[in-house]
This record gives C-alpha cells, sequence and structure tokens, in this order.
C-alpha cells in the first residue's frame, strides 16, 4: 500500500470519528414542542386582580360594652354558633337594678302627686264656679271672686307642674333600664363567635373617644362573605357589575367558586404610585360554602369579560 493510500484511510478514519462524535456526544439537545389537537371549546376573555384579595364578611360586630362592669358570665366560646338575640355576655348589674327599682318608686310618687295636686285643680275650679255663681247675684265680694279665681290658677299650675314631675320620674326610670340593658350583651344577627377576649371576674369598660381598645368579643355572619381585590388601573374600563367572574383560594385548590361582581369602587387607589389598583366586590354565587372557608383568607378574582363557546382553540 503506498504512503497517499494510508494517509487517505486515516483521514477517512478521522472523519468518521468526527462524525460519530457530532452525531452522539455533541448532538444538540431537541427543543422540547407541546402539540394540542385543535378542537371546539368556550374561549374567555378574562382579568385577574393585581394583587391577592380578601375574603370578608358583610355582617360582622366587633362587639365592646356599652358600660363598665364586672362581668359575672360568658355562655358563649370561640366558635359557637349563636342566634340573633342570645346572650353573648353579663355585666354584674346589682346597682343597676338598684337604680331601676329607686326610679320605678319615684315615678310612683310623682304619679300620687300629680293625681293629689290635680283633684285639688279640680275642687279649685268648683270653687271658683261657686264664686262666680254668687259674685253674678252680687252675694261676693270682687276681692272673694278674684281669690277663687287665683286659687284655680294656682292649682291648675301645680297639677301641670306635678303632671311634668311625672313625666321627668318616667324618663329617668327609662334611662336606668336603659342603662341596665347595657348590662347584657346579645348576639345582633345569627352568627359565629369568633374570639372572646375577656374572663368571668374581669372588669371591662367602653372605649373611650379617640382611644382604640379590642373588641370583648367578635361576632360573624358566615353566610354572608364576599371576596374584595384590586384589580390593576389599566383594566378599568373594562370591569362592570354584574360580570361573572371565578373565585379561587389557596385552601381549595382543586375547585373555583362561581361568583359575580357586585361593587367596583368609584375612585383609583393612590397610596402607591407604581401601582394604582380599582378596588372590586364580589359574592360568591354557591348557597352552601365550606364551613372552614373562613373571613381574612386570600383570594384571587378572575374577571369573565367576554366568552364565546364552541369555537376553535
Amino acid at each position: 500500500m503506498s504512503r497517499w493510500s494510508k494517509r487517505l484511510l486515516v483521514l477517512a478514519a478521522v472523519l468518521v470519528v468526527i462524525v460519530a462524535l457530532r452525531l452522539t456526544v455533541f448532538r444538540p439537545s431537541p427543543i422540547p414542542v407541546t402539540v394540542h389537537r385543535v378542537a371546539k371549546g368556550r374561549v374567555e376573555d378574562t382579568v385577574v386582580n393585581s394583587r391577592a384579595g380578601t375574603v370578608e364578611s358583610r355582617q360582622r360586630s366587633r362587639m365592646s360594652p356599652g358600660i363598665s362592669g364586672l362581668v359575672v358570665e360568658i355562655p358563649v366560646e370561640k366558635g359557637q354558633a349563636v342566634r340573633e338575640g342570645d346572650v353573648l355576655l353579663r355585666i354584674d348589674d346589682t346597682e343597676h337594678e338598684a337604680q331601676v327599682n329607686l326610679a320605678a318608686r319615684s315615678v310612683d310618687a310623682a304619679e300620687a302627686a300629680a293625681e293629689r295636686a290635680c283633684l285639688s285643680a279640680d275642687q279649685a275650679a268648683r270653687e271658683l264656679r261657686r264664686a262666680e255663681s254668687l259674685a253674678a247675684k252680687n252675694l261676693l265680694s270682687a276681692q272673694g271672686l278674684e281669690e277663687a279665681q287665683t286659687a284655680a290658677s294656682t292649682a291648675n299650675a301645680e297639677c301641670a307642674a306635678a303632671r311634668e314631675r311625672a313625666k321627668e320620674a318616667a324618663a329617668a326610670l327609662a334611662s336606668a333600664n336603659a342603662i341596665l340593658e347595657k348590662t347584657v350583651m346579645v348576639a345582633p344577627f345569627d352568627g359565629v363567635v369568633l374570639d372572646v377576649t375577656t374572663e368571668v371576674g374581669e372588669w371591662i369598660s367602653p372605649s373611650p373617644p379617640g382611644v382604640m381598645i379590642p373588641a370583648v368579643i367578635d361576632v360573624i355572619a358566615p353566610d354572608s362573605l364576599y371576596v374584595s381585590a384590586p384589580i390593576d388601573e389599566a383594566d378599568v374600563a373594562e370591569v362592570r357589575v354584574g360580570q361573572p367572574c371565578r373565585i379561587t383560594l389557596d385552601p381549595f385548590r382543586d375547585r373555583a367558586f362561581d361568583g359575580t361582581v357586585t361593587y367596583v369602587a368609584s375612585s383609583v387607589r393612590t397610596e402607591r404610585e407604581d401601582s394604582r389598583t380599582l378596588r372590586v366586590e364580589a359574592e360568591f354565587l354557591e348557597d352552601e360554602l365550606p364551613t372552614n372557608l373562613l373571613p381574612g383568607l386570600s383570594a384571587d378574582l378572575e374577571i369573565i369579560l367576554e366568552a364565546r363557546d364552541d369555537v376553535l382553540r
């Protein structure tokens, strides 16, 4: 074999090795491709919230006492369902009950005094009529007639004053009863007790003006939940009350709740210059929600602006 033949064989072997390496070791990675079969279905144009929304309740009462007092009874506990009018807390009412009894006795006394004064006024009126009859027959002097008229007028004034004092006593009784009623806190609606921050034997007081004191009892109606969420200002022109939406929550990732937009704010929030948002609210359309769907959970809204069915997608 000649020298040139050997060189050609070596060159061919090198080329074979290069090609083999190119097809194996240095082969480029394949580009992944996702393939979908074209079919007809539903296509939607949607808007989503720019930041996480929050589940809230339209009926929530953070209750504090109307008067100061010593807690003597708390017949409810956290998580307990209550009906409207159920007693939630009682304050010692001994002193206030005594004030009501005292006011009631004052009413009785004032009414009796008014009755006596008015009976005297009736008697003075009869005396005046007799005096006028005698004066008409010239059997009574003018001075005697004037004295009878003065006595009748005085008696009428005393009767009117006594009746006003009776009304004043009745008002004092109503005030005492109003204060007595404040010793009992009752549920303002059907709901669930979220929190109780006091104990029997503690002294509680109402919040003074300008000073925030935590609520003693927190009650919420779980059937009045809604979602409040911010929408980017770029989507303001497209969002309307009544539009359908889907509500998703982290604890229920395997399902979406149907909802409808019930409120669109009338102004854009400008607290953050770099991210101005519009607050919208949406209510759940489902009648029965999970028992562990609670206020405070984060939520996302997907507002459906337009939808078309049976189109290629």
